[in-house]
Formats: C-alpha cells, structure tokens, sequence
C-alpha cells in the first residue's frame, strides 16, 4: 500500500480543498418591467412586480 513519504503541510492541503468550497456565482436576471438586475424567482425591488403582476406597490 503506498504511503506518503512526508507529512503535507497544512499550506499545501488547504491549497487543495479550497477549490471545492468556492461560492457559486449568483444568478441575475432582467426585470421585464423595469429591465433592473433583480434575483429570478423572486419580486423585483424596484418595481414590485412578479411574473407580470404586481403584487408590492412600490414607490
């Protein structure tokens, strides 16, 4: 069975792991109301619509 020959430093094994705990980049999507960077799924802030609703009166 193979064994390592030397200890790995901390340096180098954290170097390794941190690829697979990087963030994943968020989604935006375009409001079509408004045309505002807003997250999909949800109601825009700016114009309160949904779906092509409003459902939040907004300022």
């Amino acid at each position: 069975m193979a064994v390592p020959k030397r200890k790995t430093s901390k340096a180098r094994r954290d170097k390794r792991r941190a690829n697979s705990y990087k963030l994943k980049k968020v989604t935006i999507a375009k409001c079509p109301q408004c045309h505002e960077p807003k997250l999909p799924h949800r109601v825009c802030k700016s114009c309160g619509y949904y779906k092509n609703q409003e459902v939040i009166a907004a300022e």
